[in-house]
Parts: C-alpha cells; structure tokens; sequence
C-alpha cells in the first residue's frame, strides 16, 4: 500500500478477510468475505449472498467486482480501532467512524 492512497483505499486494503457489504450502481448487493481489493476498488469475494435489484437472494462462491460500478461499500466495525485511524485529525477521524461507509456515489 502506498502512503498517497486516501482513507477510504486504506480502509478497504484493511478490510481484506473481513465481510464486507458491496452496493453497485446498478442496485445489486454482494455481502461477503473481501479476499483482495485493488487501489481502484476492484474487489475479489466469496461465500457471497447475492441480493438482486428485485430483492430476490441467492448465494455465490466467487465474484469480481469492478470498482467503477461500485455505489459504497460497508466494512466492519472492528476497523474503528485500526491503527491508521491513530494517526487522523479528530474531525476526520469522527466522520469516518461515524460512517463506516466507503461512499463511491460522487464518481
């Protein structure tokens, strides 16, 4: 991991082998265990539950996500004590916590 890469891409490098939520722009949600994430938020996962736009739930063994369909992606709670969060300004730090939700809406 680089030391230029923004909070967010630290936080989902952190998350490899927790279980993760992944919402995609299309509506479709993938829940299951990050097994390696790119800088650009292309995502590997398995053991998946697979919910579809029309709310219909499947499960999945293992997904590619590319990282520009990504709309946000929810990580664990245990990563509020990460080390990296030990070295933030209070405000950042209060806003990340707060969320726990990587937002990729904006782009």
């Amino acid at each position: 991991m680089s030391r230029n890469l923004g909070i967010p891409v630290k936080l989902l490098h952190e998350s490899s082998g927790h279980t993760i939520t992944v919402e995609m722009k299309s509506g479709e949600v993938y829940r299951g265990s990050l097994i390696e994430c790119e800088d650009n938020w292309n995502c590997q996962i398995e053991n998946i539950t697979y919910t579809a736009k029309d709310g219909k739930v499947s499960q999945l063994e293992h997904v590619f996500i590319r990282g520009s369909k990504v709309r946000f992606i929810v990580v664990p709670d245990m990563l509020k004590s990460a080390p990296m969060f030990k070295k933030l300004d209070t405000k950042v730090k209060v806003y990340f916590l707060n969320t726990m939700v990587i937002d990729m809406s904006d782009n």
